[in-house]
């Protein structure tokens, strides 16, 4: 089997492997910067954007990754699930469906 899903790839912080001395933050902001980098090879391939999923990415980030990773997808249509940040996601985009779901049950007011 080949294919860029069996690449090993080594990140590091000042030459310490991320894997093993990286926070829970740095790990989640390097598959973060993978991800950037690989959407905009897509971009210049087939010359439009991919659809980026991301499912609960603003956890383990702080306020500034937030905000540069929000600011660096604006121009991505993202399909994004998260909790607690409606403030940080609903004043900066134009969205089309919002929904929430609580108690088990999904709402779109």
């Amino acid at each position: 089997m080949v294919g860029p899903h069996r690449d090993d790839l080594l990140f590091q912080i000042n030459g310490e492997d991320i894997r093993k001395f990286g926070s829970q933050g740095q790990k989640r902001t390097a598959a973060l910067s993978l991800k950037l980098a690989e959407i905009e090879l897509v971009k210049e391939k087939i010359e439009d954007y991919p659809i980026l999923l991301l499912d609960d990415v603003f956890s383990e980030l702080d306020k500034k990754r937030q905000n540069f990773l929000l600011d660096e997808i604006s121009d991505v249509q993202s399909i994004i699930t998260c909790t607690g940040l409606e403030d940080l996601i609903e004043n900066r985009f134009p969205i089309d469906k919002l929904y929430y779901v609580e108690g088990g049950k999904i709402e779109c007011p």
